[in-house]
């Protein structure tokens, strides 16, 4: 069993903010495979179904962004998945606007939803990074984070949840490299 994690906040003035890509891209994955209609569980939204013959599970965690990794400890622990079976889809400052960067494993940068899933579940997990960009002048990271996308931004964040929805075959199949280079060049 795999499980898909979007890391958000679940307030819906925040719903166009950067820090919601990680909702974005669930929301993205469950109309395309047409997983189950969410049913709050877990302390967040889960859907379930299949991808490639793969049972998974999709969630979105209602608990906000710096408490996320207790709503996915909740989950894990119930189904009996393997935390190298986690992938995480979230938003990152150090990376250009349509632009991501996958890994297993490895520090938070910062991120406080991921700092609440290492403290959780330990660091043994994927994390696809989706690029937001850097703040402009005169704004703070806290404020970039929960300001919304611009029309130009969202349309660039639209089109690299296609890509990696198109690739998520690949994901899931733990190549990380290729689903990287695929999304990114597509």
């Amino acid at each position: 069993m795999l499980l898909l994690v979007g890391l958000g906040n679940p307030n819906p003035n925040n719903s166009n903010n950067r820090h919601n890509v990680g909702f974005l891209l669930i929301d993205s994955i469950n109309s395309k495979f047409k997983l189950s209609k969410q049913k709050p569980k877990f302390k967040g939204l889960l859907t379930t179904g299949q991808i490639e013959e793969q049972k998974v599970y999709a969630i979105k965690p209602l608990t906000f962004m710096n408490n996320s990794g207790i709503c996915i400890k909740e989950l894990i622990d119930y189904f009996k998945i393997d935390a190298k079976n986690v992938f995480v889809f979230h938003d990152d400052m150090d990376i250009d606007i349509g632009k991501i960067k996958v890994k297993f494993g490895g520090g938070n940068a910062g991120h406080n939803g991921i700092e609440s899933l290492d403290k959780n579940i330990g660091k043994n997990y994927t994390r696809i990074r989706i690029g937001i960009g850097r703040p402009k002048k005169n704004s703070t990271g806290a404020d970039h984070v929960l300001d919304n996308f611009s029309i130009e931004e969202k349309q660039n964040i639209s089109k690299v949840a296609d890509n990696i929805v198109d690739c998520i075959s690949t994901l899931i199949k733990k190549d990380l490299d290729l689903f990287s280079s695929k999304v990114n060049q597509k």
